[in-house]
């Protein structure tokens, strides 16, 4: 039966019926960009998230949320002076990893708090800090949560001098990030003198 297009009412019904296609269209779309700009964004974190929250769209509200968070912080550049003051400190605690390896993991673990809050992160608790610190460097978050664990396990005397080395690079790895600037611009004293001794724990 041929559509009377001379009808108003079948006119508006047919508007209606192609708007909702167009705006369900519309939503389809926003929600695949969306995930695929997580996906890209966040990498293995996207992953857990849908682990942990039991469907991709649970998981993608909380990395958007996280997003809109770490946006509202006021996360500031160090200067030179600063970075290469956070340098020497830890070059510090790594130099005492072969003589107290528990003890430096420990300071290790509060030095990446101290550049964590030097840089504008809050650092309110080790999980909120872990969301935040997902949001710029996902790629070293998980590093994050394991060195922080045996740091943890460390004391209670319950890890192996493997367990602590292997976190303690973790660890370097976490804190090179932070400490880098956004441009990813090195500075020409502190990252030669930062990486000299990490031969002790490799």
């Amino acid at each position: 039966m041929p559509i009377d297009f001379s009808n108003p009412t079948v006119v508006a019904v047919l508007a209606i019926v192609v708007l909702a296609i167009m705006i369900a269209i519309a939503v389809i779309w926003y929600r695949r960009s969306t995930a695929m700009r997580l996906r890209k964004r966040f990498g293995s974190e996207y992953e857990r998230a849908v682990l942990e929250q039991g469907s991709e769209r649970k998981a993608e509200e909380v990395l958007a949320d996280r997003e809109t968070r770490v946006r509202k912080l006021k996360l500031r550049e160090l200067g030179a002076v600063q970075r290469d003051r956070f340098a020497e400190d830890w070059n510090t605690v790594q130099a005492r990893f072969v003589d107290h390896p528990k003890g430096a993991l420990i300071e290790a673990d509060e030095l990446v708090t101290a550049l964590m809050q030097a840089r504008g992160y809050p650092v309110t608790g080790f999980e909120e800090s872990v969301d935040d610190i997902s949001v710029n460097y996902p790629r070293v978050t998980e590093n994050y949560r394991s060195a922080h664990t045996v740091a943890v396990l460390s004391a209670r005397g319950q890890v192996s001098t493997e367990e602590l080395r292997t976190a303690m690079i973790q660890y370097r790895n976490l804190f090179d990030e932070i400490l880098k600037t956004d441009s990813s611009v090195e500075s020409s004293h502190s990252w030669p003198v930062a990486h000299a001794t990490t031969r002790s724990i490799r």
